[in-house]
């Protein structure tokens, strides 16, 4: 049902390097590239991630209760996903681990300050 999801950035090449090696770890590429909007997806049909330079010219600011939800295909991936955004200087926000009995998720802020997750249900 969702189509894509954008989140503003005060630095659009920070966030393309930031991004392109944190969704590579699930198999996305740039879809869409320009000065102000990058575009990552699986492919033609599936939903998107993308990071903008806000069109009204102003910061690029987190919103408080957004979060943006990557699912994968096992605790694994969930696993290297989180790693692999701490690694690149995000910030923790949950280690990776078990949210209840079916439930795998961990949680972490991109470079801007914007919230994201990885899981795994099953």
């Amino acid at each position: 049902m969702v189509g894509y999801v954008t989140l503003g950035t005060n630095d659009i090449a920070a966030a393309a390097k930031f991004y392109d090696a944190l969704l590579a770890t699930i198999g996305a590429k740039r879809l869409m590239d320009s000065e102000r909007f990058i575009a990552w997806g699986t492919g033609p049909g599936a939903a998107m991630l993308a990071v903008i330079k806000p069109f009204d010219k102003q910061p690029a600011t987190p919103g408080n209760g957004v979060m943006v939800s990557l699912q994968v295909e096992s605790k694994a991936k969930v696993d290297e996903v989180y790693a692999k955004a701490l690694a690149l200087g995000a910030k923790d926000e949950g280690a990776a681990g078990p949210r209840g009995p079916s439930f795998y998720a961990g949680y972490f802020r991109d470079l801007d300050g914007n919230k994201l997750n990885a899981f795994f249900m099953g």
